[in-house]
C-alpha cells in the first residue's frame, strides 16, 4: 500500500500540483483633494475614480500593468465592492498557483487603507474566495502583502488592532514615499516582515511590484527580490541602478 501510494504521488508533484500561494494588494488611489501630495493632472488624482487614477487605470498603476503583463490572467473584476473599494481584481499567474487580489480603495479612505493593511500584516480580517474549486485566503490569510500608494503615516496617525493574530510571519511590500522610516514601528507591531519598502521619495508604480513579485514567486532571496525591484525602477524612471538599490530595500 505504501509503494502505491508513492506511486500516486510522485506523477501528482511532477505535474506541478504546488501549494496555493496568495497576495492582496492594497492601492490607495491617488487623490489631490483628499491626500497630502504634490498635485498630479485631475484625471490621474481623482481619488473617487480608478479608470484613469495614477496608481490604478493609468498607463504603470496597478491594473493596467498588470492587465498587460505577460505573466498573469485577469480572473474576475468586481466593480463597488463596498464603501471603500472601488474596485477589485483577481489574477492567475501564468505558471504557478498563485493568485493576487488587488483592491483599489477611494483615495478619501487612505486612512482605512493604511489601517486595513496593517491589520492584515497582523494576520487580521482574512477572508476567503472560492473559484474554480479552490479556497483562496486574503487579507490577513494572505502569504504576501502589499500597500501602494501615498504615505499616509506622513500626515496623520492611525489606530487599530496591530498586535499578531498569529505567530505566521506575513511578508510585505510597501511602495510609498519613505515607508522604511514610516511604518518601521507599526510593522514590527504586527510582527510581519518587510520585504521590500523605500528609504526615500519614491513613485509606487506597478513595475516595481510587479518585478519584486516575480523573484518571490520563484522563492529568491529578500535580497535578490530588492535587486530585481530596484532593476525596475532604474530601468522605468531613468535612474541610477545605485540610486535605486538605495531606495529600494529589505528587512528592518
Amino acid at each position: 500500500m505504501l509503494i502505491l501510494l508513492f506511486a500516486l504521488t510522485v506523477p501528482l508533484l511532477a505535474a506541478g500540483m504546488t501549494e496555493i500561494k496568495t497576495i492582496h494588494v492594497y492601492v490607495a488611489l491617488c487623490d489631490n483633494a483628499n491626500q497630502g501630495i504634490a498635485p498630479v493632472p485631475e484625471k490621474l488624482g481623482n481619488g473617487q475614480n480608478p479608470i484613469y487614477n495614477l496608481y490604478w487605470g493609468a498607463g504603470y498603476g496597478v491594473k493596467t500593468y498588470f492587465h498587460n503583463s505577460n505573466d498573469w490572467n485577469v480572473i474576475k473584476v468586481s466593480k463597488n465592492v463596498d464603501l471603500l473599494i472601488l474596485e477589485r481584481i483577481l489574477y492567475k499567474h501564468k505558471t504557478s498557483n498563485t493568485y493576487m487580489l488587488a483592491d483599489a480603495y477611494d483615495g478619501a479612505q487612505i486612512a482605512q487603507t493604511t489601517i486595513d493593511f496593517l491589520e492584515a500584516s497582523a494576520g487580521r480580517n482574512g477572508f476567503q474566495i472560492d473559484y474554480d474549486g479552490e479556497l483562496l485566503c486574503f487579507g490577513g490569510d494572505a502569504n504576501l502583502l502589499s500597500y501602494i500608494g501615498h504615505n499616509a503615516l506622513m500626515n496623520f496617525e492611525v489606530t487599530g488592532a496591530f498586535t499578531p493574530a498569529s505567530t505566521n510571519k506575513i511578508e510585505t511590500i510597501i511602495l510609498a514615499c519613505y515607508s522604511k522610516y514610516y511604518f518601521s514601528k507599526k510593522l514590527k507591531e504586527t510582527g510581519a516582515y518587510p520585504l521590500l519598502w523605500t528609504s526615500h521619495l519614491m513613485a509606487p508604480e506597478a513595475y516595481t511590484l510587479k518585478y519584486a513579485i516575480d523573484g518571490w514567486i520563484k522563492k529568491e532571496d529578500n535580497y535578490a527580490v530588492a535587486e530585481r525591484a530596484a532593476q525596475a525602477y532604474h530601468q522605468y524612471q531613468g535612474c541610477r541602478i545605485n540610486t535605486a538599490r538605495e531606495l529600494l530595500v529589505t528587512g528592518f
